[in-house]
């Protein structure tokens, strides 16, 4: 009997052994895919300012005389709110070529600050979880964003201020006068990891 109960507890220990190489296998490979991970601002879209959309606008000249009263007056009462969405591409590389191994990763939480011209403004997150797959492939994040350029930017006068937002959400928008600071958070068997330091994202490459 005695030596039965040794043979069972020795069978026990083996698998919580395997049990236990197994999810540190899983850890490890979660791991390597949260160290892969990247992320890209992809475009700007559905712009609108005080309520006027502007993305088929270029210049002060394409707006309405009814769309300059309402833009004065929002400027006149220190209030010039602007909405938009901005689409974040993430690519999980491991999708099982180059020695890699295939992986989703799904991303729990991506808290960030929006910059504007190296300025920084509002801060947010996502909604829900969102799975990116191990394809090579990218996977887009939509930010709807809402944030009072005169907050941030009054002090430089009326006509700057429109120009900074067609710039943004006008029809040559230019994505580029944007950055994130971003901490994303990865779920793991142990629980979500997220990353130590903030890291920039930009246009220009995946980061």
């Amino acid at each position: 009997m005695k030596q039965a109960r040794i043979s069972l507890c020795l069978i026990l220990f083996s698998v919580l052994l395997f049990q236990g190489c197994a999810t540190l296998g899983e850890v490890f490979r979660t791991l390597t895919s949260l160290k892969n991970l990247q992320f890209r601002l992809d475009a700007i879209g559905d712009f609108s300012l005080a309520g006027i959309r502007i993305g088929e606008k270029s210049q002060l000249g394409d707006f309405s005389f009814t769309d300059g009263l309402q833009l004065l007056a929002a400027f006149r009462s220190k209030r010039l709110p602007a909405r938009f969405l901005l689409n974040v591409e993430a690519r999980n590389p491991n999708d099982g070529s180059g020695g890699t191994t295939r992986t989703v990763s799904t991303l729990t939480r991506f808290d960030w600050r929006l910059l504007i011209n190296d300025q920084p403004t509002v801060s947010g997150g996502i909604d829900k979880p969102l799975e990116i797959p191990g394809t090579g492939q990218t996977t887009v994040i939509p930010l709807r964003l809402e944030l009072d350029l005169y907050e941030f930017f009054g002090n430089h006068g009326y006509d700057d201020l429109l120009d900074l937002a067609l710039a943004l959400g006008g029809k040559a928008g230019d994505i580029s006068r944007l950055a994130l600071d971003a901490r994303p958070s990865v779920s793991t068997p142990l629980g979500d990891i997220t990353w130590p330091e903030p890291i920039t994202i930009v246009s220009k490459e995946f980061r």
